[in-house]
Order: C-alpha cells, then sequence, then structure tokens
C-alpha cells in the first residue's frame, strides 16, 4: 500500500513546485495570476507630451525683443496743475447767502504717468485721468529728451486721451489685434511706475471682458471691458503699454486691483480696438463717435437672484434687453424687451461689458448684424446704430465749448417737464479744459444761462464764448435746491491759443 502511495506523493509535490516557478516566472504577464498588493494600486503613466489626453503647451518666449522695442515708443507724462482759485456758491452756505460767493484755494499739484507714441508725427496715446485737470504736460522720451505736450482731447468715458507734441520720426507703436488675445498668453506691461525710469514686467492674461466700475467715477456712461492681466502695474504705469511677444500694443494700461493702492496682483487694460477707435475720433473730430444700440440694460450683477431665476438669466448667456429705447435703431430693426443679445457681427457676447467693447469700435451710421434669442430661438437682424441724439450725423464740439472741457447735451422735453424749465444744456462729462482748472463743477449740472444770457443749446453757449473775456455759468445740480454760480477768466486767451 505504502509503495503504492509514494508515486502519487512525489508526482503531487512536482506539480505543486513547477507551478509555484512559473507563477514567480510569468505572473508579469499572467493577469488572472496578479496579487492583491497589486489591484490595489492606481494606474500610473510618464507625464510625456505623447500623452494624447494631456493639452500641448510651449515653452515661455524669449521677451527681448519685444521689451527693447517697447520702451522706445513708452514715454513718461508728467502734470503740473496751478494753484488756483474756485468760486462757486452754495444756496446752503448762510454765509454765502450774505456774502455772496467764496473761494477756496487749490494748491498745486504734479502728477506722473505713462503715455505710448501711436504715430512718427507726434500723437501719443494715455489715460484721462493721468491728464485730467492739467495745465501743463510734458513727455519725457526713453532716451531722456523731454517735450511739451499739448491734450488733443479725452474721453472719459473710456479713460483715454489724445497728447501731441511738435516732433517727427518718432518710434511708435503698431495696434495689434485684442480680439487675438487668448487666456493665458505671455504679456508685458511697460511703463514708468513709481517714477522710475522705463520698466518692463511679465504675466499673462488671466481674463477678458472685466467690468470694475472704476470709470463710473469719470463718466455715467462709463465703458468698460478690461484685459486682466497679473503683469505687475503700479501708480505711475497708467497709460502705459500692454504688449504682446510680438511687440504690438494689445491694451493700454489703466487700474489695478489693490487694497493698498500698489500692485496686489491684478492689473486691467483697455483693449487696443477700443483704444484704435477713441484714438482716431478724437484726433479727427476732437471728440467721440460713439454709436448706440438703443436699448436699456443692467448689469446680470444688479440683478437679486430670484429676478434672475425669473428672466432666466442665470441659465442663458446673451445680454437681457429691460427695454427698448423708441425709434432707435434696435427699436426699428424689431429687437423687444426680454430678448437676449448673443452676438454682434459674429462675435459672441456673453456679458454687458463684452457687448459694450464691441459696440465701442463702430461709429453712429455703421450697419451691424446682431444676434437674439427670443423664447428659445435664434434670431438675426441688421441695426443701423445711432448717437445718443438719435442721429446718424458726425458729432463736433465747437472749439469754443471744447476748451470748457465738458460733453454737453440738450434738455429733452420729458427732463424740461420734470425739472419745470424753459431749456437748458446738461453737463454730462468733465475732463481736462478750463471748467475743472477753474471750478469744483460736477457732472450733471444743468447750465440754464451764461453771464445772464439763458441757454438752451450748445450754440448758445458758443455765442457767448466766442465774445466774453470771462464768463458766468448760472444753473442747477439736480437733486440740490437753489442756484449754483461758477466763474471762468481767461476765456478770450483760450479761444486765441487753440491751434
Amino acid at each position: 500500500m505504502k509503495s503504492r502511495l509514494i508515486p502519487v506523493i512525489f508526482t503531487a509535490a512536482l506539480t505543486s513546485v513547477t507551478t509555484m516557478f512559473i507563477a514567480g516566472k510569468y505572473q508579469e504577464h499572467l493577469p488572472f495570476l496578479t496579487t492583491a498588493e497589486k489591484q490595489a494600486q492606481l494606474p500610473v503613466n510618464y507625464a510625456s507630451y505623447n500623452n494624447t489626453a494631456m493639452v500641448r503647451s510651449t515653452p515661455p518666449a524669449d521677451f527681448q525683443d519685444a521689451a527693447e522695442a517697447s520702451v522706445k515708443a513708452v514715454v513718461h507724462v508728467k502734470t503740473t496743475t496751478k494753484a488756483r482759485a474756485v468760486t462757486a456758491y452754495d444756496p446752503n452756505d448762510f454765509f454765502g447767502q450774505f456774502f455772496g460767493p467764496r473761494q477756496y484755494m487749490l494748491p498745486q499739484q504734479i502728477g506722473s504717468g505713462s503715455g505710448v507714441v501711436v504715430s512718427p508725427n507726434g500723437y501719443i496715446a494715455t489715460n484721462n485721468h493721468v491728464v485730467a485737470g492739467a495745465d501743463e504736460v510734458t513727455v519725457t522720451f526713453n532716451d531722456r529728451y523731454t517735450a511739451q505736450a499739448k491734450v488733443v482731447a479725452s474721453d472719459p468715458s473710456t479713460d483715454l486721451a489724445v497728447l501731441k507734441v511738435n516732433e517727427n520720426n518718432l518710434p511708435y507703436m503698431e495696434i495689434g489685434n485684442s480680439d487675438d488675445v487668448r487666456l493665458g498668453q505671455w504679456v508685458l506691461a511697460v511703463g514708468y511706475p513709481l517714477t522710475l525710469d522705463a520698466t518692463v514686467t511679465a504675466g499673462i492674461v488671466s481674463a477678458k471682458g472685466r467690468a470694475i466700475g472704476i470709470n463710473r467715477s469719470q463718466s455715467k456712461n462709463a465703458i468698460e471691458s478690461f484685459i486682466q492681466t497679473d503683469a505687475a502695474v503700479n501708480p505711475g504705469n497708467s497709460g502705459g503699454a500692454l504688449v504682446n511677444t510680438d511687440g504690438q500694443l494689445i491694451g493700454i494700461n489703466s487700474a489695478i486691483a489693490s487694497p493698498t493702492g500698489s500692485y496686489a496682483g491684478y492689473s486691467y487694460a483697455i483693449p487696443s480696438n477700443i483704444v484704435k477707435k477713441v484714438v482716431n475720433d478724437l484726433m479727427q473730430y476732437g471728440s467721440v463717435q460713439r454709436a448706440y444700440l438703443g436699448i436699456e440694460y443692467r448689469d446680470r450683477k444688479g440683478y437679486k437672484p430670484e429676478q434672475l431665476t425669473a428672466l432666466g438669466i442665470d441659465k442663458t448667456d446673451g445680454v437681457y434687453v429691460e427695454g427698448v429705447v423708441s425709434n432707435s435703431g434696435a427699436a426699428k430693426a424689431g429687437i423687444q424687451k426680454g430678448d437676449f443679445i448673443t452676438a454682434i457681427n459674429g462675435n459672441a457676447i456673453r456679458t454687458e461689458p463684452e457687448m459694450q467693447e464691441q459696440l465701442a469700435r463702430y461709429k453712429p451710421g455703421d450697419n451691424i448684424s446682431v444676434s437674439y434669442l427670443r423664447s428659445g430661438n435664434t434670431r438675426n437682424t441688421t441695426v443701423q446704430l445711432r448717437n445718443v441724439q438719435g442721429t446718424t450725423e458726425i458729432v463736433k464740439q465747437p472749439g469754443a465749448v471744447k476748451l470748457l472741457g465738458a460733453n454737453f447735451r440738450t434738455l429733452n422735453n420729458d427732463e424740461k417737464k420734470k425739472y419745470d424749465v424753459s431749456g437748458g444744456v446738461v453737463v454730462e462729462d468733465i475732463s481736462t479744459g478750463l471748467i475743472s482748472q477753474q471750478t469744483n463743477m460736477k457732472k450733471g449740472f444743468v447750465i440754464t444761462s451764461v453771464n445772464d444770457k439763458a441757454v438752451s443749446t450748445v450754440e448758445d453757449i458758443q455765442n457767448v464764448l466766442a465774445s466774453s473775456k470771462s464768463i458766468q455759468i448760472a444753473g442747477f445740480m439736480p437733486g440740490s435746491r437753489g442756484m449754483y454760480y461758477y466763474g471762468i477768466n481767461n476765456v478770450d486767451e483760450a479761444v486765441a491759443g487753440q491751434q
């Protein structure tokens, strides 16, 4: 019996040893022999560029050529505002009622910023807030040559201004297409921060179409659709260049987000496509030919959550039309309240700043293609844009009126009834000029007379200015009681000195 079991036991042992040998040698190739330890591990791959699941990228570009070309076309802008006496009458001032208008002394102020040469014959783009109220403006080039500059015109709504120096053959910067700017692309900020010499910093584009509300302090018709970057920008960089790696201007640096006033991570630039349109208008007409679609809307941040849900704004990209101005381009094109504007000339519109950026490129009389949603269906129409007066005509500020440094608009019939006046002119925006230099007048002020002559149109103000050495402006501020009076001197000298 034992003799029969020995071969069986020997065969079983040999089989077991052979099985263990094979398992140890070939288990990497036999999935059914994988150990429990291996089953618990996550799959691991090399992070190679051959992995099709990864997004391909390129290493940072060499900024040397772009930086060297840019600093030659960026200038240091220095401003001086002389000390002056400001005269104003406040009806709520007890002493003023007995002793007349009071005078206030404002001390001399010195400012600093940057600018970008945009043409070889001396035109320079900068920010409106850099030169607003300045009596003297000088620019210093990268080679330390300094020249006097004249403020040609400015636009508080976009915070842009144009300077002119009497020089030729200047190095200037090519204006690029801000529509081509992409998130994550490398950019340079070039300017004169903290009164230092020309300084170049680098960063990436971190957002587009940003509205931060800063231009509302200058204009009630503020236009904001900033390019947001993390390139270091400090006080003094305002008006400087945002440049791509090809050395093209893609924006004018304008603002920073900071709790301290110095750089804290984010800076904002006006897109070059807006800069190009506004600068060309200021050079050619002295004022911006601003086009309006003719709809009423508000930033979606201004809605309450329940309003967003009720109107479907929380689930729909585009600009919600709250109302349509009668006889406007939008009204004639069939756009209605409740529609969502989704594209202009094929460019997608998701937010209000994006729509502002698109419209800011056109002038009254231009025809644009507008796509919109109505009841979930996409429709297309053509809209002829109009100016604020509801026409397609070119709007020019008369020469002497332009020297006052403000945009004016005739009161409409509804405003006349509301304020119970027969006529008047509204001060819409105040920039660089005699008003900011010699008074503390605020935007929204309604002028009813100049030198005791009733005014109902901008032309009425022009006629008085043309034959006066000094003027007294009378009017009222909506929401305040009584009349206010402002005196402006040396009007004849300013008119004689204009070019």
